[in-house]
């Protein structure tokens, strides 16, 4: 495990900003660099929006794997979440999936591809429970995913799962964020969930833009943008739970100081899950 964690770091480029370390400086996490840190402020000086955004990501995640493990679902493949180090402890996505009396065994796959994420996760969770495994992948290479042996073994086909894709924002042909759904119908146990995390613009002032734009491309090139229209799209087949495709604070918010709950276009992202046939 230590040598996995090893090799991991060698590919580590710590001079330019990733997404999961992002999310998790802006929510107060250990496990970001200098450039992750420096997109925050730069982000926030276009607007004032990116840890407010940061935390409701994180919250919708929580409500996600909440609702899922009281329908009592026990599996969960979690692909691009960046194992966010600014949860508190014991309140981790994996402690959520065992939080309930039907899934107090429940098992969790995290599939990342970020060099320092990994070999956290793999050097500092992995070692302490026999219920959690980290492995490389992202969801552009749905198909090496499913074929990952641990991926294989590690869960019970045999039963529904939940599969939870964060990272699909490195999906910019719609073709194959198409081909990424159809792929995980087709291998999906009956009676399974896909949720899906959506970055957009929408709810972007126009003003604002061409100065987010810019910045984008500038720290986070490749990142792929939809608006709701794409998404339904891309959703078009899929049985939604309710209430649908939506900003991440109105899926099923639970008062609790819920971030951008006054402006949750503000988020800046789009959250739906749905049950797979």
């Amino acid at each position: 495990m230590r040598q996995r964690a090893i090799r991991n770091l060698a590919n580590l480029d710590t001079s330019h900003a990733r997404i999961t370390r992002i999310l998790d400086a802006a929510t107060g996490g250990k496990n970001n660099f200098r450039a992750d840190r420096e997109a925050v402020n730069r982000y926030d000086v276009a607007a004032e929006i990116t840890t407010a955004a940061a935390q409701a990501i994180l919250g919708y995640l929580t409500r996600v794997v909440r609702h899922l493990a009281l329908e009592g679902v026990d599996q969960f493949l979690i692909v691009g979440s960046g194992v966010p180090s600014g949860l508190p402890p014991g309140r981790r996505l994996h402690d959520i999936a065992r939080d309930t009396p039907r899934t107090a065994s429940a098992r969790v796959v995290y599939i990342e591809n970020d060099p320092m994420v990994l070999a956290n996760a793999q050097a500092t969770i992995e070692p302490i429970t026999d219920l959690v495994r980290v492995v490389e992948g992202d969801i552009p290479q749905i198909d090496e995913i499913l074929d990952d042996r641990v991926v294989r073994t590690f869960v019970d086909w045999n039963r529904p799962m939940a599969w939870i894709v964060v990272s699909g924002h490195n999906v910019s042909d719609d073709e194959q964020a198409r081909h990424v759904i159809k792929r995980l119908r087709e291998n999906a146990p009956k009676g399974s969930y896909l949720a899906l995390l959506q970055t957009t613009f929408d709810g972007i002032p126009r003003e604002l833009l061409p100065a987010i734009n810019d910045l984008l491309a500038m720290t986070l090139p490749g990142h792929a943008v939809r608006t709701r229209e794409e998404m339904e799209s891309l959703l078009e087949g899929l049985e939604l739970l309710e209430p649908g495709l939506v900003w991440v604070p109105e899926w099923r918010p639970d008062g609790d100081g819920d971030a951008c709950a006054d402006q949750p276009g503000s988020s800046g992202n789009y959250g739906a899950v749905a049950r797979l046939p």
